[in-house]
């Protein structure tokens, strides 16, 4: 079997000042990626999304934490690619067995992204707010508090880590901090939802959930997809270079979540949670 990279070398024609001159890029490779539960003697597909190769098994297990599949790392059993015969080798890498430990097939009805999803925007018509309630999501506890001079340091930390961006200009990221700014660990990813899956699953297969005194950095925008991966994980904080939906910012409010947009040089706006910044008193426009 040939396992794809994360990138793809590629011929190109590149312009510039009316100049022609070709040339070899490095692109971000985008594969399908099916995980498949195996529980009880059968095998089910729950998912196909379109990802960045590496890190495929932590994006696995995210996704399926996540979504409320497993809910916890005991859960989880053996973690593997296809390694069926009649399927072409060059997709076999592109298939990721996870094992459930409970011995049955969980209800994959009520797996809200039982079909094809997309790295790139999410699912539109995801379920409201209160399907999270009902999951047993709980609001998240007060703290930590974040010194707001720490925010400004991310998105430069974030930046300066992502090696497949640098090579390739074509990737999201997703960053765990610390509450004074450290760096803990670092996805990439073409889509960003798929960055944060990975960077939930490391910590799920690493057993260091909940996230209770860590950020979440992410590069582009903050989906409801993202507030609820951070939700599901206990992350209080969840900052972004770019704007929050609406839902996101419902989500965040309605379960105690700090939720920072644009943020960018010194600047940045609060959406929710404000108290844990310790921000000085507001001068109103």
């Amino acid at each position: 079997m040939t396992r794809q990279g994360s990138k793809t070398r590629a011929r190109i024609v590149a312009v510039a000042d009316g100049e022609r001159h070709t040339r070899t890029d490095y692109l971000a490779t985008e594969e399908p990626l099916e995980i498949r539960l195996d529980a009880g003697g059968a095998t089910a597909t729950v998912a196909v999304t379109m990802r960045t190769p590496g890190a495929d098994f932590e994006l696995a297990a995210g996704f399926l934490y996540g979504e409320g599949v497993v809910g916890s790392r005991d859960d989880v059993g053996r973690l593997s690619y296809c390694t069926d015969p009649e399927i072409d080798a060059e997709q076999q890498y592109n298939i990721v067995n996870v094992g459930l430990t409970g011995g049955a097939m969980p209800d994959l009805h009520t797996l809200e992204r039982h079909f094809m999803t997309s790295s790139a925007c999410g699912i539109c018509g995801k379920a409201s707010l209160d399907a999270l309630e009902l999951r047993g999501c709980p609001v998240v506890p007060p703290g930590p508090a974040v010194d707001p001079a720490v925010l400004p340091r991310l998105p430069d930390a974030l930046r300066e880590r992502q090696g497949l961006f640098e090579s390739t200009g074509g990737l999201h990221a997703a960053g765990l901090f610390t509450a004074g700014g450290e760096l803990v660990a670092l996805r990439e990813d073409v889509g960003r939802h798929n960055a944060v899956d990975k960077l939930i699953g490391w910590a799920l297969l690493d057993g260091r959930l909940p996230l209770s005194d860590h950020l979440l950095m992410v590069s582009g925008r903050s989906s409801y997809e993202i507030l609820q991966k951070a939700l599901a994980a206990g992350i209080p904080v969840v900052c972004a270079v770019s704007a929050p939906s609406s839902l996101a910012v419902d989500l965040a409010r309605r379960f105690g979540m700090t939720l920072v947009g644009f943020l960018r040089g010194q600047r940045f706006n609060v959406y929710a949670g404000e108290e844990r910044l310790g921000l000085p008193a507001a001068s109103h426009r």
